[in-house]
């Protein structure tokens, strides 16, 4: 483990913990995608430098029509998202891959979107087949990019995602993803410290 991001890890368990949205992007009928995010919330949720929000798509309807100037009953959708994404200092994006790609209502998330996601890390955690969503990651990173954001370079990434887990929903053996997880998050702790302080001295130059 890199020295460096294992203090920034410290220092940001002293001060207040950095508002993490973790965003559940599956919206699939039968979705496996709560497996994996009551796991990933609980390897948060063991630390104490990050506040989480989640953010689930399965919850919120927004039009594939983008629009600067949103019905009501669009605003009111957005609202149970905008707020979250505008507040947090850094975001988990949890995935599926859906034919070599990642779901549409994520996409419709990040494009309603802009200024939100602008000078903060991404840290993704996927799952599928044999590729484990390595696939939708790869296409994500390019995606967050054109908005500005950091994607952290570790992720964790589940293959073939429904033999690894128990009935109750129990990680078969957790000690390989847990670690990844661990480091997913120091890196993103890193990111989330470094950039929340640049902003705080001067604004980023979009």
């Amino acid at each position: 483990m890199d020295t460096d991001i294992t203090n920034s890890a410290a220092l940001t368990n002293a001060a207040a913990p950095l508002t993490l949205a973790l965003i559940v992007a599956s919206d699939r009928e039968g979705r496996f995608a709560p497996v994996i995010a009551d796991w990933m919330r609980s390897r948060l949720d063991e630390r104490e430098d990050f506040a989480v929000t989640v953010v689930d798509l399965a919850e919120v309807d927004l039009p594939t029509a983008l629009s600067h100037h949103p019905s009501p009953a669009v605003r009111a959708e957005l609202a149970k998202v905008s707020p979250a994404l505008a507040a947090a200092d850094a975001f988990v994006v949890l995935t599926p891959e859906y034919n070599h790609s990642f779901p549409a209502a994520l996409k419709n998330l990040i494009d309603w979107h802009f200024t939100e996601w602008q000078a903060k890390p991404v840290g993704f955690v996927s799952y599928g087949g044999i590729s484990g969503g390595l696939r939708a990651v790869e296409q994500l990173r390019q995606i967050f990019a054109e908005v500005h954001a950091v994607t952290v370079r570790d992720s964790v990434s589940f293959h073939s995602a429904w033999s690894l887990f128990d009935e109750d929903g129990r990680h078969k053996d957790p000690a390989g993803a847990e670690g990844a997880a661990k480091v997913l998050l120091d890196q993103l702790a890193w990111w989330a410290l470094a950039l929340k302080e640049a902003k705080s001295t001067r604004p980023y130059a979009a």
